[in-house]
Parts: structure tokens; C-alpha cells; sequence
């Protein structure tokens, strides 16, 4: 079994870039603050794209640059901004990239972060990305109501080491289960960074949930997180489980071609294809619920969708879903409850479908969705009720097994 690297470590181990990249622009990730953005601003930290470069291209205050860059520092002090994050919750691990800033690229960093309740954070002025510009000292005066110098440490302060000039990623383990909202970026004592990803999964206040309104339980901005799969060669399935709507073919789960494919393909009377392999991927709910709705989105895979999907789900205590990671998911056929029986999948197509579950009081903890042959899923939305909310609705009765397929969005390709 692989060793977890020790907290604030430089490390290879990279599962955690699997997950949500918390402070995204994409996912609402927010600048409040930084000290300098001379050279360029420190919105581009979280841009959702990969860095770039243009070689010969340069602004009245330098070389333009794809990240954050401050000035060469001539007073007392270092550099640093703040960073709402987009999704708050756990922090598994942190990317500090420093691709193409060769020369340029900050020594040394560290990461503080902070829980801020929504009503006590003071109204910080609106930033505008500007470039060849410093902090006023009105903008000094509002961030030091945050207090931002005394937040807990993620990361300590640690050596950036530059690698391929297109490909320079530091990753750093964050040993962590606490819930932040925001975090801080420090860079010794100045230079460049071209983007930080700030990677982990949701923690949702199930406390405030509508008991009226189903949510989606599998959700990776409430803490859903795949823990389990046969094979992610184009895409991995958190991608399924991401926020929004899906981007592209590469924001989706997408498999390799099964090789075991028979020469010839048949079909059932039910237009079913006869495959004997089929492709998986298991879930942590966010939270233990029912599940009462399901989405399957194929968007975007057009020529390699699956040909159907089910999807079943358990009840798994921590120990128990150890065991089965270590097992890759070998559980035995009574454990899983069906919620939804093989299904003909459509290309391009979101399929809004009814749970098979019985009762109110039929709640899991993981939920698996098995496509055949292999393919690619845009997005996967497992809707319910939490446990909690569940104990107090009343029963209902038992309905028909039964699923249907709703008028869907079809993108515009």
C-alpha cells in the first residue's frame, strides 16, 4: 500500500488531482486580494484552463505573463492574496504550477486557510484584474478585518522546484479534515505562479436541507467522491459527479473499447446488444439517503456512448469500503439494492429517470453505475432525500416498478 506522504510535503501522490479543483473560476473561486499584480494579476492563479505562453509578446510593464506575478520586492515583507473559495469544504491536496515562469518563478510559498462564517466576513471592495499596479492601502485596511496572517497552516512554508518549463507542478498533500472557506497564498518573498489548484470535495450543511426538495446526493460540491473503478482511460468518473453542466467530451467519464467485444454484434428482442464485459464506477454519497431520481447525461458522446447503464447501491461502513478498495470492489450480488434495471441509453442525450426504490426508509451509503459495453458519461445526478430528512417524512406507498424517460436538452453542436 502506498505511504501518504507527511502534510505540507512535496509528493507524487496524486490521487487527490482527481477531485474538484475548489477555487476555480469555474466553480464561483473568487481574488479578494493581493498585494501586487504588477508584471500580471492573480486572477489568472485560478483560471480553469492549463497555463500557455506567447513567446514574443509583451505589455508596457513586461513580459506578459500566464499567472500571477508581482514585482522584484525593494521593501521589508512578501507577497501574498486571498482566495474565496468557489466550493467550500475539505482540502485534500494543493498544485502549485509554475510552467513558464523560468527566471521568474517564486522560491518558496505556503497556504493558510480559514472556516469564515458568511455574516461575519466584512465587505472587502470589489477587485478589477489590473496589471502594473499594488494594494492601496484602503485594500490593506479592509483584508486586515480577515485576519489573515493568523489562519491555520495547510501547507508550511516550502521549496517550488521547477520541472519541464510547459509543466511545472508541485504537489503538496493536505492532511486535513476540517471545512475552509477561503485560503491564502503566500509566496517568499515574490515572483510568479501560474496557477494553484486547490483540490478536495464539498462538505454541504445537510442541517439546512429542504426537506420538500430532493438533492443530488452523489453531488462532488456536497462530498461525493468516487472511490472505485474498472477504467478511466479518457475521463475519470469524478468528472461525472462534477458541477454544472457539462464542457466537452473531457468533462465526462470516458473508458477505453473493451477488447473482449465479440466480432459480430447481436442484440436482444429488447434492442439490447449482447456484450458479456461491461464497465463500473462506485460512489460515496454525500450523505446516507434515498435515492427517489436518476440522470444519466450522455452529452457530448455522440459516437462512443454506452449502449445501456444500471445502477445499483449498499450500505457500506468505512472499514467495509476499505475492504473493498483493497478487493477493487469484489462485493457480493446480495449487498447491492437495483435502483435502476438495464436501461438503452440514447448519444447526446440527458435521461431523467425513476428510482426503483420501494421505501422512504431504503437508504445506502454507495451507489454503483455499470455501463455496456464501455464509453463515455457526461454527468451522473443521484437525487433524493438524507437519511435524516428521511426518518421524518412520512411512509408512502409502495409504487410500481417502474422508470421513464423525460423530454432532455440536447446540446448544440
Amino acid at each position: 500500500m502506498t505511504d501518504i506522504p507527511k502534510e505540507g510535503k512535496l509528493t507524487r501522490f496524486l490521487d487527490f488531482t482527481q477531485l474538484i479543483d475548489m477555487a476555480s473560476e469555474c466553480v464561483g473561486g473568487k481574488v479578494l486580494f493581493a498585494t501586487d499584480d504588477f508584471f500580471a494579476p492573480a486572477e489568472n492563479l485560478i483560471k480553469s484552463d492549463s497555463p500557455s505562453s506567447k513567446e514574443h509578446e509583451y505589455t508596457e510593464f513586461g513580459k506578459w505573463m500566464d499567472g500571477w506575478e508581482t514585482r522584484r520586492r525593494r521593501i521589508p515583507g512578501h507577497d501574498w492574496c486571498v482566495i474565496q473559495l468557489g466550493i467550500q469544504g475539505i482540502i485534500r491536496g494543493v498544485d502549485v504550477d509554475i510552467s513558464y515562469f523560468s527566471g521568474s518563478y517564486a522560491p518558496r510559498m505556503s497556504i493558510q486557510a480559514a472556516n469564515l462564517n458568511e455574516e461575519n466576513v466584512p465587505a472587502i471592495p470589489p477587485r478589477e484584474a489590473k496589471t502594473g499596479a499594488a494594494a492601496t492601502p484602503e485594500e490593506f485596511e479592509a483584508i486586515s478585518e480577515l485576519n489573515s496572517d493568523s489562519w491555520d497552516h495547510l501547507v508550511p512554508m516550502s521549496e517550488l522546484k521547477p520541472g519541464d518549463p510547459d509543466s511545472s507542478h508541485n504537489y503538496f498533500f493536505v492532511n486535513s479534515q476540517q471545512r475552509w472557506t477561503h485560503i491564502r497564498l503566500n509566496i517568499f518573498p515574490d515572483g510568479g505562479i501560474a496557477r494553484l489548484r486547490v483540490y478536495g470535495t464539498g462538505q454541504r450543511d445537510w442541517t439546512s436541507s429542504d426537506s420538500k426538495e430532493p438533492v443530488d446526493l452523489v453531488a462532488i460540491a456536497f462530498g461525493g467522491v468516487c472511490v472505485g473503478f474498472s477504467n478511466a482511460h479518457f475521463g475519470h468518473p469524478n468528472n461525472m459527479i462534477g458541477v454544472g453542466q457539462p464542457k466537452s467530451m473531457a468533462d465526462g467519464w470516458e473508458t477505453a473499447r473493451r477488447l473482449d467485444r465479440p466480432p459480430v454484434l447481436e442484440s436482444d428482442e429488447n434492442g439490447l446488444l449482447q456484450i458479456p464485459g461491461s464497465e463500473w464506477a462506485v460512489f460515496r454519497l454525500a450523505h446516507p439517503g434515498v435515492i427517489t431520481q436518476i440522470e444519466i447525461d450522455t452529452r457530448y458522446y455522440i459516437g462512443n456512448s454506452p449502449d445501456s447503464c444500471q445502477v445499483d447501491g449498499c450500505v457500506l461502513t468505512t472499514q467495509e469500503e476499505e475492504d473493498m478498495v483493497r478487493k477493487q470492489w469484489i462485493l457480493p450480488a446480495h449487498k447491492w439494492k437495483p435502483l435502476l434495471p438495464v436501461t438503452k441509453l440514447s448519444p447526446d442525450q440527458n435521461h431523467v429517470l425513476d428510482s426503483l426504490t420501494l421505501e422512504l426508509q431504503d437508504v445506502i451509503t454507495h451507489a454503483r453505475l455499470t455501463i455496456t459495453p464501455d464509453g463515455g458519461v457526461s454527468r451522473l445526478r443521484l437525487k433524493g432525500y438524507p437519511s435524516s430528512i428521511c426518518l421524518l417524512r412520512p411512509l408512502r406507498e409502495k409504487p410500481t416498478l417502474k422508470f421513464s424517460l423525460k423530454p432532455s436538452f440536447r446540446a448544440n453542436l
